[in-house]
């Protein structure tokens, strides 16, 4: 007489798990999460509010912005196609196809100036171990605390007329010198550079001296040693040691100078004539002074296409070895 197999229990199911010929079976493995897939479902759970609210403020608007430009609308009555038009016109247009030539000139006042006189004065800061360094760079990087409507309305004093550097110039017998600076045709648009970067310089300099503090000092005790000057130091040490601190400054300030509409609003509003117009003024003024909403957007992706390739070149140019 055979004696019955015993039943084990089946974790997976909760009964007993037996083979047809009565022998016992093994139970069925149970299927765990590893706690790294639990802790990635975890994040995600935590990341989909932030992300949810980004795509509504950013992704869908930038969507609308594409879905407008292709269309000719006055922002009321219904919208007619026009294709790619709106952006042939931007490109076409004397007046808009100059606003690009204007950002060229403002990356230079913009970015390298700027960074140029950066370098200089965090080698300079640097080599000089001297008490109070700190202020100087609190002095140069006022500017960035500063909002720049404020600033704006500060030199635009300045450039009058009657302001503090035409009077200066007229104080040393320059008198010849003396112009409207803002309302020129042709020192308008330098005027202007001229406050990006005393805005911009105090960032790239305190930017180089954080990342020539990281340069380790066996690097410039080896060049002292090889009979390296400061001038060499600097192009065989300094240089190469600050390359990302020099791509994120290029990355923000060349972005800031296609971005540029408060600073030339405030001051000149695009004038005189076209001659400070920029991109984002000329946007302003296609959507909310002559209704044309279509332009309006065209110019809008074109100038967030170029940021994002400008950041895409630099990043990629400071990564290679």
């Amino acid at each position: 007489m055979s004696v019955p197999a015993r039943p084990i229990i089946d974790p997976a199911v909760g009964s007993p798990a037996t083979a047809r010929d009565g022998r016992a079976t093994r139970p069925a493995p149970v299927r765990r999460r590893s706690p790294r897939r639990r802790a990635r479902w975890v994040g995600l759970a935590f990341a989909a509010l932030p992300l949810g609210v980004y795509a509504l403020v950013v992704l869908v608007p930038l969507a609308q912005s594409v879905q407008y430009s292709f269309y000719k609308w006055d922002g009321v009555s219904t919208p007619t196609w026009v294709g790619i038009q709106n952006y042939v016109t931007f490109v076409t247009d004397p007046v808009l196809r100059s606003t690009l030539g204007h950002v060229v000139v403002l990356i230079g006042f913009f970015a390298v100036l700027p960074i140029v006189l950066g370098l200089f004065s965090a080698a300079l800061l640097t080599r000089a171990k001297q008490p109070g360094m700190a202020v100087y760079r609190w002095i140069f990087f006022l500017p960035q605390v500063l909002t720049t409507v404020v600033v704006a309305l500060v030199f635009k004093r300045i450039y009058a007329p009657d302001g503090p550097l035409n009077q200066a110039l007229r104080a040393v017998g320059l008198d010849a010198l003396t112009r409207t600076w803002l309302g020129d045709f042709m020192w308008a648009l330098p005027a202007l550079g001229l406050i990006g970067t005393w805005v911009t310089f105090g960032f790239c300099m305190v930017l180089f001296i954080s990342g020539t503090s990281a340069i380790a000092p066996e690097l410039y005790e080896a060049a002292r040693m090889d009979g390296a000057g400061a001038i060499r130091e600097f192009f065989a040490v300094t240089l190469p040691g600050l390359r990302g601190q020099i791509a994120v400054a290029l990355t923000l300030t060349i972005t800031a100078a296609l971005r540029t509409f408060d600073l030339v609003w405030v001051t000149t509003h695009g004038g005189p004539g076209t001659s400070t117009l920029t991109p984002a003024v000329a946007l302003y003024k296609a959507a909310f002074q002559n209704p044309q909403v279509g332009l309006a957007a065209a110019i809008g992706v074109v100038m967030a296409v170029l940021c994002l390739a400008v950041a895409i070149v630099i990043t990629r140019v400071a990564e290679r070895d």
